[in-house]
This record gives structure tokens, sequence and C-alpha cells, in this order.
């Protein structure tokens, strides 16, 4: 029997607005678009399948659904910016002019959202070289 340790993951966001979410994803993140279904649009996230639902109404999270790990977060948020994204601040965080927070552990986060307002992140763990 198949445990779900054994299993990959995948990951679910929503948007009221496909041909936004879809522009998004696939031309500013770079996401492979695999398929445009009836119910979502599905993309290929390095392997990791990532449906994003197709919702008449979406009232998004108060926190991150979706982050990427990445080894250079610097130069993650700086490419980004270069695409239009405007990267999050947030109150009692301290955070430099890139929007890039480091907390104690030397992990350090950068958050942004998609069209329709969903907290997406991304994350350098600490000990990575950036």
């Amino acid at each position: 029997m198949s445990t779900l340790a054994s299993s990959h993951v995948m990951a679910f966001v929503a948007t009221c607005d496909p041909q936004r979410a879809r522009a998004f994803y696939e031309d500013v993140l770079g996401l492979r678009l695999v398929e445009d279904e009836p119910f979502a649009l599905v993309f290929d996230a390095n392997g990791t399948t990532l449906r994003i639902a197709k919702v008449p109404a979406l009232v998004p999270a108060g926190y991150t659904v979706l982050g990427w790990v990445v080894s250079d977060i610097a130069a993650g948020v700086a490419a980004l910016q270069h695409r239009g994204v405007m990267f999050e601040r947030f109150p009692g965080m301290t955070q430099d002019a890139l929007g890039i927070c480091t907390f104690p552990n030397g992990s350090r986060v950068a958050w942004f959202k998609d069209p329709d307002g969903n907290t997406l992140s991304l994350t350098q763990p600490a000990g990575r070289a950036g």
C-alpha cells in the first residue's frame, strides 16, 4: 500500500479571473501551463502540479498560500520586480529595501500577491548563499 509520505504533493490556489491568473502564472512567474481545464488551470511548477481552481468568488486567505524555495532571494525579488511584481510590506516586520525579511535563524522571506490577492512568497533557507 502506498503512503502519502512517498506520494507527490499537488498545490492549489483559486482565481476569479482565469485569463488574468494564466497571464500572471505563465508569463510573469514563468510556469509551464499543462492544461486549461473547465474547472482549473493546471501548471507544472518544477515537477509539482499547481491547480488554479476557477471559482465564482474568492476571499483571499490572510496568510501565505504558496511559496518557492530559492537559492538567491535578492536575485529572485529583483527578477520579479523587473516583471512588474510588487512586494508586500508588513507593519512590525523588519524588511530591507527589497522587502526581504530576515528571521533570527537566518532564513529570508519576501511576499507578493497574485492578481486575485493570494499571498505568495520566496524563501531562501538559512545557510544558502545568495
